[in-house]
């Protein structure tokens, strides 16, 4: 996430925001992230995946979530702007992008 933001101009402040909101949740299920984030699309297939749109739909960032208890982990799995998201989907990747 940083390293895109470096030579993503303008994205860095809006990721910061994402992170700052991030870093105050509290959430114990998957609908929790939504509470959070409403424009977030959480993959289905069982994934558990959610797509966060970033910076008024600029950015697009693939997280993988694990809950464990009180606590919930979200691993980044992809970055990028909404164009190469929307060719990402167009190839049917979004379910595949890093899995872990």
């Amino acid at each position: 996430m940083r390293s895109f933001a470096l030579v993503n101009a303008g994205s860095k402040s809006p990721f910061e925001e994402w992170l700052t909101k991030v870093k105050r949740a509290d959430w114990q299920k998957p609908g929790d992230i939504k509470a959070t984030f409403p424009s977030a699309d959480l993959l289905g297939n069982g994934c558990c995946r959610v797509v966060f749109d970033i910076g008024g739909n600029n950015f697009r960032m693939i997280c993988k979530y694990a809950f464990a208890g009180a606590t919930v982990r979200l691993y980044v799995c992809w970055v990028g702007t909404h164009a190469a998201y929307d060719k990402l989907c167009k190839r049917g990747e979004q379910y595949f992008v890093f899995d872990y």
